[in-house]
């Protein structure tokens, strides 16, 4: 978590109000592809989603942060995206009544991997970036980084400066 509170350092500094959701403890259940959000915009599943579905229709930005497992996101970052397709209708384009609140949105991803090639991360900054670019948000890039053990990434000072800068940026229109 040390680099996204950098990150949300830096968007405080800006000038932007900030909230930390942390995905593992929400209670997310993976999408059933029952497609009966195509219609309303709304998930029939019960659990945390359709609270932090709110909040991502209010943000101005999100910066998502997530550890690199087997060169793949974690399995309660990959539930949260599946499930944010409720949010767009059977064509993939935003329900109507959020395409407002969607279109131009700043998106940023930061990664942490325990194998020293922070590319190890690449493929989840292409799904972020593919999304983006498919939904017209904004992406305001990544900060891909690593570490070997849990705390270890506090001593990259190049890796914390870049988030603190991603969330500056994140704030600025």
């Amino acid at each position: 978590m040390f680099l996204l509170d950098d990150a949300l350092a830096g968007a405080t500094d800006a000038g932007a109000q900030v909230e930390k959701i942390i995905l593992d403890k929400k209670k997310i259940s993976g999408c059933k592809d029952c497609k009966k959000c195509n219609e309303t915009g709304l998930c029939v599943l019960k659990d945390d989603m359709p609270e932090i579905h709110k909040k991502i229709l209010e943000a101005n930005a999100i910066i998502h942060s997530g550890p690199v497992y087997f060169w793949s996101m974690s399995s309660q970052m990959k539930a949260y995206l599946d499930r944010r397709c409720a949010l767009f209708d059977a064509n993939w384009n935003w329900q109507k009544n959020y395409y407002p609140k969607m279109k131009g949105k700043r998106i940023g991803l930061i990664t942490v991997c325990g194998d020293p090639n922070v590319h190890t991360a690449d493929p989840i900054v292409h799904s972020f970036k593919s999304t983006a670019d498919m939904t017209k948000m904004s992406w305001i890039g990544s900060v891909m980084a690593s570490a070997g053990d849990k705390g270890d990434i506090v001593k990259d000072e190049k890796a914390r400066k870049q988030a603190f800068e991603l969330g500056k940026k994140a704030a600025t229109p």
